[in-house]
C-alpha cells in the first residue's frame, strides 16, 4: 500500500471565559471539530481537565478511534479469509497516567466479541492477531494495545 492519503479537519473553539471565586481566568473547554460531509463533533475535555464529560473528548475518541480501526481491519481480514461475520462488538478501557514525567496513554485493552456464521473459528480468532498487526492507527501509537 504505497499510497499516500490525507484527511483534512476544523477546529473551531468561540471561546467564553470567567473568573472562579479566586479571580483565577477559567477558558471555556467546548469546541466543535468539523470534516467535510460529515456531523460535526462536539468535543470538550473532560470534567476532571476542567471540561464537560457530556461532549466527546481526545481521550474518549483516541479509544473510540483504536476500537474502530481493529473492528474495521478484522472485517477486511475476514473478507479475505471467507469468514463471515454475523456480530461484532468490544468494550475497551484506555489508561491515562503520568510515564516517563508526561501525563500520556499507557496502554488501551480491546475486548472485541465476535459472532461468525460461516468459516473456521479457530483461524477467526487467529485474525485478530493479524487485524491487530494490520491496524493503521494501532500503528501510529506508541503504547501498548
Amino acid at each position: 500500500m504505497g499510497q499516500q492519503h490525507t484527511f483534512e479537519g476544523s477546529l473551531h473553539w468561540n471561546g467564553g471565559s470567567r473568573e472562579d471565586e479566586h479571580g483565577k481566568l477559567k477558558l471555556a473547554r467546548a469546541f466543535v471539530v468539523r470534516f467535510k460531509d460529515k456531523p460535526p463533533i462536539e468535543g470538550s475535555s473532560p470534567a476532571v481537565f476542567n471540561g464537560d464529560d457530556t461532549r466527546h473528548n481526545p481521550e474518549t475518541l483516541m479509544v473510540a478511534s483504536l476500537m474502530s480501526c481493529h473492528h474495521l481491519t478484522y472485517l477486511a481480514v475476514c473478507e479475505r479469509a471467507n469468514i463471515r461475520v454475523l456480530e461484532y462488538s468490544d468494550s475497551a478501557t484506555g489508561t491515562l497516567a503520568i510515564k516517563d514525567g508526561k501525563m500520556r496513554f499507557t496502554e488501551v485493552t480491546l475486548a472485541p466479541g465476535v459472532v461468525i456464521g460461516a468459516g473456521d473459528v479457530d483461524k477467526a480468532i487467529q485474525l485478530h492477531e493479524a487485524a491487530h498487526g494490520l491496524c493503521f492507527i494501532a500503528n501510529s501509537v506508541h503504547f501498548p494495545v
